[in-house]
Parts: structure tokens; C-alpha cells; sequence
């Protein structure tokens, strides 16, 4: 049986917090923040929900190493 997701939780609590919001990210910081903190926890790879946050976070150490 495969293992359940890590941070599906948070995953579920934004799209909540979407939903109740109008999908206005900026009203919904305080979940995103959490999702991203337990994203952190854990190996690449190990959450599937946490794979566009990984994506986000290779994307901005890519940027912030152009632009030193």
C-alpha cells in the first residue's frame, strides 16, 4: 500500500483557503507559509503535493544567483 503523503494535510488547507478566498494567494499566506515549511522537512521527492513548491524554490536560488 502506498505510504500517504506528507503534507497532503497543508495541500488540503490551501485549496480550502483558495476557495473561501476567490483564489487570492495573498489572503491565504499563513497556509502557503506551512505548506512550505514542512515541504522543507522532508526529501525531494518525498511528497508529491510538495512538488511545485520545489519547483518555486529552485527558481528562486536560480534567480538570486544571477543576480549577485
Amino acid at each position: 500500500m502506498p505510504q500517504k503523503d506528507p503534507c497532503q494535510k497543508q495541500a488540503c488547507e490551501i485549496q480550502k483557503c483558495l476557495q473561501v478566498n476567490n483564489y487570492m494567494e495573498s489572503k491565504c499566506e499563513a497556509v502557503l507559509q506551512e505548506m512550505r515549511k514542512c515541504c522543507a522537512q522532508y526529501a525531494k521527492g518525498r511528497s508529491i503535493c510538495c512538488s511545485g513548491f520545489e519547483k518555486e524554490e529552485r527558481e528562486r536560488k536560480k534567480f538570486k544567483a544571477t543576480s549577485e
